[in-house]
Order: structure tokens, then sequence, then C-alpha cells
């Protein structure tokens, strides 16, 4: 087994540095172009600095580390990850995935050593869509996919999107120069930690993602006919909540048993609901989600016929708005073959297993192959929650295997 050492060490002190940059004392909480992101950008720039890149920030916010190779014009290796947060997070999600690289190149710095290619580390500025609701601002800005509709957005303050990158010095008109030119790109790698409980529950250190989910979401209202509770017999009754109950079970039972494939009810709500009203109304949300396009979309296709017997058969009308719908994003297996071979270079087990959530590597994939390594982490695999946690040991197999994959890289031809 690997022993922690420096980079371990390192890795876990930079997390608990770049934590104190929040803008909510006592919780974590670092939104996009807030002074506490600005100050976690700075923070970043200077430690990669201190390991030997160059640093520039784009117009998105993004703060870039390039570690050069063995000519000045080489093509570029790409990792990175997010340094926004949800609200009251834990330290590690999207942060573990800039300072792992940054303290990797300070190591290769120390050692005079360079590559065929260069390394650039990118900290993408927003990840999480908690101020604007719109997400990937970073990554999507990185790969010229930026939807310049959102700049338009208001934040809870009622300031828009493009008024705040303005306050912050960026220029919302040239987002499009954020780009990277597709040519120069070799591959992204992002590491990250699991953010579930598999890794943990099998007690292993790493993980080689294959894909990441696809994802369709939708918001339900289901109305019936509010009764008295007392009065109104159970054969007449037009029940909005156990409606949306019994679907809720059936998207259970549709979504257990297919390794990959997961259905949530997130929200149910009674509005104006009382102790004794059968409820004549139900506003629930609905998420499906599968490595698998395929295996989603007849999860989603069944779910819904289902929904429609139900709700016959109960007398309740149905209103249905699908919010989102994302096809997974596979990755590349090239990629994945070489991050499995550095894991058998430490004697480790292989471990191959999809995504459940999003990353920024989905955005990166409009510019060229990515592959992603989980980490476990602890707390039963709690995320985006203040218990998140990890070890050092296992920041150090991570920081390790990331070295491996990058001094044996063989770009594909």
């Amino acid at each position: 087994m690997i022993q922690a050492t420096d980079k371990g060490a390192r890795i876990m002190r930079w997390a608990d540095e770049l934590a104190r940059h929040t803008e909510a004392p006592g919780m974590l909480t670092r939104t996009y172009l807030t002074p506490a992101h600005g100050g976690a950008a700075n923070q970043l720039a200077q430690w990669m600095r201190e390991a030997g890149m160059t640093v520039r920030r784009d117009n998105a916010g993004n703060v870039i580390g390039r570690y050069e190779g063995q000519s000045p014009d080489a093509p570029s290796l790409l990792t990175g990850s997010h340094f926004d947060t949800v609200r009251d997070a834990g330290k590690y999600d999207g942060n573990l995935g800039i300072i792992l690289p940054i303290a990797c190149i300070a190591e290769w710095n120390r050692q005079e050593r360079r590559f065929p290619f260069a390394l650039e580390v990118i900290g993408f500025a927003e990840e999480e869509g908690v101020r604007f609701k719109a997400t990937l601002l970073g990554s999507r800005a990185i790969a010229g996919s930026f939807d310049k509709t959102v700049l338009d957005k208001r934040d809870n303050e009622g300031r828009t999107m493009r008024e705040v990158m303005t306050a912050a010095g960026l220029s919302a008109d040239a987002i499009d120069g954020c780009a990277f030119d597709p040519a120069k790109a070799l591959a992204f790698m992002e590491v990250h930690i699991e953010q579930g409980p598999v890794l943990l529950d099998e007690n292993l250190p790493v993980g080689v993602v294959t894909a990441i989910s696809g994802a369709s979401r939708f918001m339900v209202t289901a109305v019936g006919l509010a009764g008295h509770a007392g009065t109104v017999p159970m054969t007449l009754r037009r029940d909005a909540a156990m409606t949306a109950a019994e679907i809720g079970l059936t998207i259970e039972k549709r979504c257990s048993g297919i390794p990959g494939l997961v259905g949530t009810v997130g929200q149910l709500e009674v509005p104006n609901g009382a102790a004794n009203v059968v409820p004549g109304k139900a506003v629930f949300t609905i998420d499906i989600r599968a490595e698998s396009d395929d295996v989603r979309l007849a999860a989603v296709n069944d779910v819904m016929a289902a929904m429609r017997d139900i709700a016959a058969r109960r007398n309740v009308s149905l209103d249905i708005h699908q919010t989102h719908e994302a096809k997974s994003v596979p990755c590349a297996g090239w990629l994945q073959e070489q991050l499995a071979s550095a894991i058998a270079g430490f004697d480790l087990p292989l471990r191959r297993l999809p995504s459940g959530a999003g990353h920024d590597a989905m955005a990166l994939a409009g510019l060229t192959d990515v592959a992603m390594l989980f980490v476990r982490c602890g707390n039963g695999g709690i995320s985006h929650h203040p218990d998140e946690t990890m070890t050092a040991e296992d920041a150090d197999i991570a920081a390790s295997i990331f070295m491996r994959f990058v001094e044996h890289f063989k770009a594909q031809s």
C-alpha cells in the first residue's frame, strides 16, 4: 500500500486553506464571482506560480496554470475541476481536482522534469449553478459551448451575470475568446471524489469512471379533489398525494436492479395541505439517470406510461413538465486503459464505475476526449455537505496514480 507522503499532506492542507475563502462564516459557501470566490482564485493562482506554472485568468473567471512541455508550442494535456461550491459545502468536491495536479506539478518542477506535452490545470470558475441557476459556466467557456443567454440571468439580489462579470473586471462580450483550440488539446482528465459510497463500501481508494450518466428530470403537478378526511370514502377519493406516492414507488421499483440506473423523487409537496383534508394537489420532481441513454430513456418511457395508468385509475390529472435532459458522456476507452495501467502499476485492484453526478468533464467532452479518476470519500460517501471527507493516504494514492498516468501518457495518434 502506498503510504501518505508530502503530496497527500499538502493536498489536505491546501484543501483546508482554500475552505477559508467563504462568504458564510462557519460554513463553506463560495459562489460565482463573490469576494470569497475571488480570494480562492487568487490563492490557486499563487500555488500554481509557486509550482512552476505560468498563470492566466480568462473572461469567464477560470484560473489556468500552464506547465510548459519540452517545447514552448507543445499541445496540452488538460486537467482540473471547479472551485465554486454549493451552500454549506464540503472541502473536496471540485477543489481536489485542482490542488492535486498542482501538488504533482510542484514535484515535477522540483525534479526539473518536463514532458513532450504541456500540462494545463484549469480551476473552473463555476460548475454548481448556485448563484445564477446556470451550471458548468467555466467549462462551457473553455469548450466553446457557453450559452450567452445566461448572461441575463439574475442572482438573488437582482444583479445580472453580465453586471457581476463587469464588476469583477471580466468582459462578457469576450467570452468566445475563452475557448480552447481543439487542435492543441490532447485530452482532459479530471480527478474527483466519488461523491458516493461504492469505493468506500468495497474498501478501494480509487476507481476509473466509465461514463457520466445522462439525466432526465421532470416537475409534475397532480390535481385531484380535496375533501374532508372523515367523510370522503376511500373508494371515492381523488387523492393527489397518494397518486404521487404510488408513482414514487413505481419509479423506485422500475429503477432497481439495473446497474447504473437510478430514479429519485427528490421533492414532494402538498400545497396548503392539512391533517384532516384529503390532498387535492401534490407537486413532485422526478430524476432518472443512467450511464446508458438507451437504459435511461427506456425507464423514462415505462415510468411515463405507468404514471398515466395510475392517474387514470385514481381519477387524478397530471401536468408533466420536463426541466432537464442531458445525454450521457462516455469516458474515452483509450484514456480509461491508461488510467487502469497507472493503477495496476501500484498493484491496486481496478474498479470501473459510472458517475451519477455531473462534472466539468461533461462540457469538456465537446472539446476533446475525457477521463475521470474517482477517489474514495468517507462518511458513507456523503458529499455537498460539511461532513464530506477523505484521507491524506487516499489523496497521496490518487496523486501517485495521476503522476504515473501523466509520466506514461501516450497521445492518441
